[in-house]
């Protein structure tokens, strides 16, 4: 793979920012904004960011030079101006679109991931994902890995294909995804937090579905779980500690996968 594909995706610039924020917010990940850059349009750029929930963070100067001198636009010679949109390597949906083309998928199953941290996590999950014909990915807008190179390496070009949506509230998209008559099925939880367990092995989920995996430490968060009708979990064969969150998705998709096309033959 060549340098360039691997840059992470940056935006430099006051105008082209706002013109973004204004047009397809949903493609920014964070802006970088100068220290001590004080100006009505930096206001704007800070407003439609609180607007739209995008991250912006404040960095000086000359750490603000270095990220553009490392990227394509900055060797370019395109100046910066004290404001930097860093860009997913993806387009995003809407969740009412993820939500409409489930029925259509070959595996009506939507994957939601809480607060998973790491790159290569959530990229092997979308890969596993899109090769067994899952419907696509929610994903909270904050506290999620980035969906940069590190991710795209790992989706190895399933990224680009797997619908992704982004949402602001991961209970609240749970909701409508109940609404619309998916089961919500989460990974995990602590023991007595939800009415019984699943075992993947002796009883399959009912799709379509929602399939909710966990942070790496700290597995679904109270509010996450509270939507979850039924809690899954695999029983393992030995005494070991746990499989990670992307090794867990690939077997809960496999069984699931493997049931689907037994049925529908």
């Amino acid at each position: 793979m060549s340098h360039h594909s691997e840059e992470v995706p940056l935006l430099p610039g006051l105008k082209p920012v706002l013109e973004l924020l204004a047009s397809e917010p949903q493609r920014i990940d964070l802006i970088y904004c100068k220290k001590g850059l004080r100006s009505p349009e930096l206001r704007q750029v800070q407003e439609r960011c609180r607007q739209h929930g995008i991250r912006y963070t404040l960095l000086d100067g000359p750490a603000l030079d270095r990220l553009c001198r490392g990227n394509q636009q900055g060797r370019n010679g395109v100046g910066h101006q004290g404001v930097v949109a860093r860009l997913a390597v993806t387009s995003f949906c809407s969740l009412d679109e993820l939500l409409r083309g489930v029925a259509d998928a070959p595996l009506p199953l939507l994957l939601a991931l809480d607060q998973v941290q790491d790159p290569g996590n959530v990229g092997t999950l979308c890969r596993t994902l899109y090769a067994l014909g899952g419907a696509g990915l929610i994903l909270p807008r904050h506290n999620s890995a980035y969906l940069g190179p590190a991710a795209r390496r790992a989706a190895a070009g399933t990224l680009e294909q797997l619908p992704v949506a982004q949402v602001s509230n991961l209970g609240h998209a749970l909701d409508d995804a109940e609404e619309a008559g998916l089961t919500i099925y989460g990974t995990g939880g602590a023991e007595g937090s939800a009415p019984d367990r699943l075992d993947p092995f002796s009883e399959p989920l009912q799709l379509p579905a929602v399939l909710v995996l966990g942070n790496e430490e700290r597995g679904l968060r109270p509010g996450v779980v509270k939507r979850c009708s039924r809690l899954v979990r695999i029983p393992l064969a030995r005494n070991f500690d746990s499989l990670n969150v992307a090794q867990a998705g690939a077997v809960l998709l496999g069984l699931t996968a493997a049931r689907h096309r037994g049925h529908t033959k």
